[in-house]
């Protein structure tokens, strides 16, 4: 297997226009609900990454088509035959337990390898596989497989413990064909939720109230194919905005839709950078030293947990002492270690990380330990002192598309290099 590295040359001014592509943690569920139509799902805006190419496997093995043209994906349901995903395609990525709920609703019956752990926390599925019994859905569990049936699913009243946004996705996907009123309490709020609500109902659905924390769906009896956008990337954008930033720059980061980034606008803003707010387009501008800040992550609307390294890094060069304050996943301070050896003077207790600013950073050999955590230290290697070698940069093919080309366009002075073991 070829494991790629980046070779990066700090210290450049980054400058120009820099474009977002779809959202990966909208298109994900987008692709899943395609097996709730029979015939072709056109959906336009999908970034071409690895976990994408994951998800297209799995629906294969169902029996679908799965075709990409540029950035326009085309998923046939129409010969769906299979209702299990094997071990191997689940370990490859945790979201193709999205699966479940339209399986569910289209076939009755499905059975998945229960997904395995995650490098930056436990992300358990208890929430899912309960919601699901309260529809009606029968669950086995055995030798490492979820095996669920339901010969007819019925509207529930259900309340999920914690707003987590896998189980609202899988749930409402589920109800959408069921007999009766669904509501889902204590809902997850992400903008990619009401991306998904958007397309169920472009298909036919009728569900409402996604963005807020009550989603109600009325079961229809069938849906039908339907072309549909996916929204902008907002952690991408989240990502480039800390990028101009870290690097004394002047980006317009395009193709985002400012109100999902508020969060985000509103800390670069602390931390002392120039924003300009377009419709769909931010300028971000920094000049001179980056202010201390402290932080909290939090579910939308709060501060995103998938921003967080990439915040930490930018911090590690602000003045003063910033806190930080992880309180989504338990294991999300993996960077920590690799910022050390840049020379940042970071101290951790449990979730909280107390991060003393440095003047610069310096360059060196980082490896990548998950997707965001691969961002940070992208970004730090673009503001250090000296070159740096980024390893495993497998992590970032996940979650950022054409990053290289984006970022040469820009002023970066970077290659990959294609190592084969």
């Amino acid at each position: 297997m070829a494991m790629d590295r980046y070779v990066i040359t700090g210290k450049q001014k980054l400058e120009g226009e820099i474009r977002t592509s779809g959202a990966k943690n909208a298109s994900l569920p987008l692709m899943a609900a395609a097996v709730l139509a029979e015939g072709k799902t056109i959906l336009r805006g999908i970034p071409d990454l690895t976990d994408i190419n994951s998800m297209g496997e799995v629906l294969e093995r169902l029996g679908c088509s799965v075709s990409r043209t540029g950035e326009e994906l085309v998923i046939d349901s129409a010969s769906l035959n299979d209702c299990t995903v094997d071990e191997e395609l689940m370990r490859k990525m945790r979201a193709s337990n999205l699966i479940l709920g339209p399986m569910l609703a289209k076939k009755g019956k499905v059975r998945i390898s229960r997904p395995g752990g995650c490098a930056i926390g436990s992300r358990p599925m208890d929430q899912h596989i309960k919601g699901l019994q309260d529809l009606g859905v029968r669950i086995r569990e055995k030798h490492g497989y979820i095996e669920a049936y339901a010969d007819k699913m019925s509207g529930a009243e259900i309340y999920l413990d914690v707003p987590s946004v896998g189980a609202t996705e899988n749930l409402v996907m589920a109800a959408v064909l069921a007999a009766g009123t669904t509501v889902v309490n204590n809902a997850a709020r992400e903008p990619e939720i009401v991306d998904l609500q958007n397309f169920l109902n472009k298909m036919g659905a009728r569900v409402r109230g996604a963005g807020t924390n009550v989603v109600r769906i009325d079961g229809v009896t069938k849906l039908a194919p339907a072309e549909y956008t996916v929204i902008p990337d907002r952690i991408e954008a989240g990502t480039h905005m800390v990028a101009a930033v870290m690097t004394e720059g002047d980006l317009v980061v395009e193709n985002i839709i400012p109100e999902h980034v508020s969060s985000v606008i509103a800390k670069l803003r602390q931390a002392g950078a120039e924003i300009t707010v377009y419709p769909d387009s931010v300028r971000v501008k920094q000049e001179g030293r980056i202010k201390a800040t402290d932080l909290k992550t939090l579910a939308y609307p709060g501060f995103p947990t998938d921003l967080q390294p990439q915040f930490l890094a930018m911090l590690c060069m602000a003045k003063g002492t910033s806190i930080i304050t992880e309180t989504i996943f338990e294991n999300r301070f993996q960077h920590i270690a690799e910022l050390r050896r840049m020379g940042a003077r970071i101290t951790t207790d449990g979730r909280t990380a107390v991060i003393c600013g440095v003047k610069s950073l310096e360059g060196a050999f980082v490896e990548a330990t998950d997707l965001r955590a691969g961002a940070a230290l992208f970004l730090a290697a673009l503001a250090a002192d000296e070159g740096t070698v980024l390893e495993r940069i497998d992590h970032i093919d996940r979650g950022y598309e054409n990053l290289e080309q984006k970022y040469k366009a820009v002023g970066a002075k970077l290659q990959r290099v294609v190592k084969s073991c």
